[in-house]
């Protein structure tokens, strides 16, 4: 019998590839991550986890991975926006610890598989994007080692989302305590808003001025972390008699930059190349291919080259992703994610 290592969270789609996965025959062992100080939300959701174990009959841990988390995901959230970025905390805990955990453990216990209930697919050695376009979740995923791929599975990734809760509150009576249970949001660790975070650890309302892109004093805003990129409100623009969206922030000078849509738009893209091989340029300059450069965007054909870059005394690989649409709220901190077809490359985080 092959074993199979799942990642569970508590909710209604990990406990459903819980079941399952122990009805296509695999030995399951289920792990949940500890992975922030919201004791209230580890309770319940731990409570769960209980719940679907005794239910299935399968084994389960705990484990408390805090530590990891905040130096490697929480640390990088709130830096990234004091320096005027929009962090991906998702992209970078997949990697560094989420899979980079369970692989760990998987050698450490001789499990055959990794498991987890996002919503994507494995082809041809490659994670792909799920049947499901409105939920799938490959964007986060194109850090993932590549020699992982191949022993990770996704029971969820030929199903709808919509189609799963109705099935599962049906197949699994016990799962009825969650009938009421809110999909997790994006970010474990949010609450509400990022601000709430935030707030923690910086002053967030700290005034300045908005400018023009000619650098023309033209509004005032609450403070430069308050804002990402191609936002349009929260500050004021003096006289606008048309929409005004954010094109760049300035936290050395808590300033923002704003202009129309139109100045939003960009044919280029940059960024710090994470987890496309270099090989895939070994033969051809620049890679034809579709990008993202937002979770919820759609993809865009593109011709990306990696270039080398000196940067502070390091040499730098650099996608540069030539599109041939323009892109609106290109953000440094997010990802870019190369596409073939449905099946993911790779990507890196924008600069």
């Amino acid at each position: 019998m092959k074993k199979v290592l799942l990642l569970m969270s508590g909710g209604v789609d990990s406990s459903y590839c819980a079941y399952l996965l122990q009805k296509q025959g695999y030995f399951v062992y289920g792990v949940y991550l500890k992975l922030h100080d919201k004791e209230a939300k580890h309770q319940y959701y731990e409570a769960n986890i209980k719940r679907c174990a005794e239910a299935l009959g399968i084994t389960y841990a705990i484990i408390d991975e805090r530590e990891l988390f905040k130096k490697s995901v929480y640390d990088y959230f709130v830096e990234s926006y004091a320096k005027g970025q929009t962090p991906n905390p998702c992209a970078l805990c997949n990697p560094l610890v989420k899979f980079g955990i369970a692989f760990r453990l998987a050698e450490q216990l001789g499990y055959d598989y990794v498991a987890t209930g996002h919503y994507a697919q494995v082809k041809e050695g490659k994670i792909a994007q799920g049947i499901d376009t409105t939920k799938d979740q490959s964007y986060f995923l194109f850090g993932l080692k590549k020699e992982w791929i191949p022993r990770i599975l996704f029971p969820l990734g030929d199903k709808r989302k919509q189609e799963i809760k109705p099935i599962a509150l049906k197949e699994l009576p016990w799962l009825g305590t969650l009938e009421s249970y809110k999909d997790s949001q994006e970010i474990c660790f949010v609450e509400n808003t990022y601000i709430d975070i935030l707030e923690k650890h910086y002053n967030v309302e700290s005034p300045g001025v908005v400018l023009d892109t000619q650098g023309k004093e033209i509004g005032t805003h609450k403070g430069y972390m308050q804002y990402t990129i191609g936002k349009r409100k929260g500050f004021t623009i003096k006289g606008a008699l048309n929409p005004h969206y954010v094109l760049k922030i300035n936290p050395q000078e808590n300033t923002i930059v704003a202009g129309e849509k139109d100045e939003l738009a960009t044919y280029q893209v940059r960024a710090i190349n994470f987890s496309v091989p270099k090989e895939m340029f070994a033969e051809q300059q620049a890679l034809e291919c579709e990008v993202k450069i937002r979770y919820k965007s759609h993809k865009v054909k593109a011709r990306v080259q990696l270039i080398q870059e000196d940067s502070e005394g390091k040499k730098q690989e650099i996608l540069l992703a030539n599109l041939q649409e323009p892109a609106f709220g290109v953000a440094s901190g997010q990802a870019l994610v190369l596409y073939e077809d449905d099946k993911v490359l790779g990507g890196g985080f924008i600069v």
